[in-house]
């Protein structure tokens, strides 16, 4: 029991390794549910568990497999959710692919459906073939989606070899590599109980998902799998390359720059307290009551499509600051210019206190949605950070932590820029 949030989390085990979770909201009339898996597109190499085989697959595959497990042998399970007046839906990051649906009745058959085709691979030559040409166009439609190639060829800036430099969905090459006994490979090894967890948030009881998750789970006979050993190639402190610049059809330039982050190699609550301090960070000085914000929006250089944000994960993290601007070139000058003034002079205690205050309000509000617990419930998860720690996590950031990271993390020589300009 959280007494702060006045929320109660309940959880079971079970004998295969599979963990579910239930945040009841009694006064909530619906359900949300999400069923996730530790496994996104930076896991093309790993040792099969159990085996020893090592195993380099193709790029893209995670994605592929996410696409796939919704084609179920007597049709689409998407048709199936919507008879039953769901909302299904999946996603695949860098580092985990998670199914998920929203209901407001047939909760019993909902999340039965929603565990019975994650746990029923069904792959055929004949489908995987056709997945193949779906996939391809979609990776064509995005080699034109501005948004996705300012970030996906900063990220390509910004590292020399992880994979996180590596679009989600592969390349067209990649994905022709894959067949039916890679998929099967992949899904035996990450779709395993032991690297999944279950969360499920609304008007429902714990007991009843925990007695549906059983009946589920006891068709399968499964113990639990040994730890997946993920391979990641050697990636060294400083960036690939400094810039990059495309034309796409676009009305205005994009502009994204961004930092590499080179204090990686833990989770858990030390890497809460790190994104907190750096969010708190990039909101004192890129958000929208910030100096820099109101000088460069008077100046029309950025408009109120401008964003930033950070993603840390233990092997990896970088942030992207940017939006559509006239002058990409005095845009990047600006914000260099802004951040030195801010490590001169520092950050005064009343914006730290400030943006604390903020943060607070947003996590609590956050409350009030059924996604937001589930989505931010399983991120973290995945992280091996504890929801419930946030607000600890946020009290123990003090100023000097944010003071450190804007001396350490905004080095400039760990910086690129990615622009796209009109054709």
């Amino acid at each position: 029991m959280d007494a702060f949030l006045g929320e109660r989390l309940y959880s079971h085990k079970y004998n295969n390794g599979l963990t579910a979770f239930v945040l009841p909201k009694k006064n909530f009339n619906k359900v949300f549910a999400m069923y996730s898996t530790r496994y996104g597109s930076i896991d093309s190499e790993f040792i099969v568990p159990g085996t020893g085989e090592h195993l380099k697959v193709p790029e893209g595959i995670a994605h592929f497999l996410e696409h796939k497990m919704f084609e179920m042998e007597y049709g689409n399970v998407f048709d199936k959710f919507a008879e039953l007046g769901a909302s299904s839906n999946a996603f695949t990051n860098y580092t985990n692919t998670t199914y998920l649906f929203s209901a407001t009745s047939f909760f019993e058959q909902n999340i039965n459906l929603l565990m019975e085709f994650v746990e029923t691979p069904y792959f055929t030559s004949e489908s995987v073939e056709k997945e193949k040409g779906i996939i391809t166009q979609e990776l064509r439609m995005y080699e034109d989606e501005p948004e996705w190639q300012v970030l996906l060829n900063l990220l390509r800036c910004l590292y020399h070899n992880h994979p996180v430099r590596i679009d989600i969905g592969g390349t067209v090459d990649s994905i022709q590599k894959i067949d039916v006994d890679t998929l099967y490979k992949c899904y035996n090894t990450f779709y395993h109980p032991s690297n999944m967890i279950l969360f499920v948030t609304g008007c429902i009881e714990p007991e009843k998902v925990f007695n549906l998750v059983e009946k589920q789970e006891a068709k399968k006979n499964m113990g639990v799998q040994p730890p997946i050993k993920r391979i990641y190639p050697e990636e060294p402190g400083f960036i690939n390359t400094s810039a990059s610049a495309i034309r796409l059809d676009v009305s205005e330039p994009m502009f994204l720059m961004g930092f590499k982050d080179t204090d990686v190699g833990y989770d858990g609550y030390e890497l809460l307290k790190k994104e907190l301090s750096i969010g708190i960070l990039m909101e004192v000085l890129f958000g929208k009551s910030s100096e820099m914000y109101e000088r460069l929006y008077e100046k029309g250089l950025i408009d109120d499509r401008f964003s930033f944000s950070y993603e840390g994960q233990k092997d990896y993290g970088f942030c992207t600051i940017g939006g559509e601007t006239r002058e990409p070139e005095r845009l990047h000058e600006e914000i260099l210019n802004s951040i030195s003034k801010s490590r001169d002079k520092g950050i005064s205690e009343e914006d730290f206190k400030r943006v604390k205050k903020k943060f607070l309000g947003d996590f609590i509000q956050g409350f009030n949605s059924v996604e937001f617990i589930a989505t931010s419930f399983v991120s973290y998860y995945h992280k091996n950070i504890d929801i419930f720690d946030y607000l600890k996590a946020l009290e123990d950031v003090k100023l000097e932590d944010v003071m450190r990271r804007l001396d350490s993390f905004f080095d400039f020589s760990r910086h690129a820029v990615s622009i796209v300009m009109p054709k």
